[in-house]
């Protein structure tokens, strides 16, 4: 593919995966007790850490994703976003391994679902896509629609 699809097809990888995360972190921001209760329902982290994470990740969600769309500082936005989707993958995969049934708390909510085994291969499908995508904006030089566009122009090779 050429420079200029590479370029339009990042612009659509950050736009997705930017919109995903503002999302994910708006419908949690104003639910604090909701995330805390997400987080903790992995059993994953050590007590001490459960209410630091849950009362960061939507913060760091809402700054990713924008980062994402405006095209600031987007591969860095995409590094912290494929970290993030890496980290929920092991999350979901660990629950479900384990028999535990979750609603992820992806998007709000979480704590105990009945129908959740059913639901985590969809999960880790899509936050798989949302990774790759993620990857993609780190492996492309530049994304049209950018504002690192005017903060770090190209320069010439002449």
């Amino acid at each position: 593919m050429k420079g200029a699809v590479h370029e339009w097809a990042g612009l659509v990888a950050r736009l997705v995966t930017g919109a995903v995360w503002l999302v994910a972190g708006a419908l949690k921001v104003t639910s604090p007790d909701t995330s805390i209760a997400a987080v903790r329902a992995y059993e994953l982290l050590p007590g001490s850490l459960v209410e630091p994470v849950a009362l960061t990740l939507p913060a760091l969600e809402l700054v990713v994703g924008l980062a994402l769309i405006l095209g600031v500082l987007t591969r860095g936005a995409a590094v912290v976003s494929g970290l993030l989707f890496v980290a929920f993958i092991i999350g979901i995969v660990s629950v479900w391994s384990r028999g535990i049934e979750i609603d992820c708390g992806c998007f709000g909510g979480g704590g105990f679902d009945p129908d959740a085994s059913a639901k985590y291969p969809w999960e880790i499908a899509r936050d798989s896509g949302l990774l790759l995508l993620s990857a993609y904006v780190v492996l492309v030089p530049r994304t049209r629609v950018a504002v690192d566009r005017i903060l770090f122009p190209e320069r010439s090779h002449a």
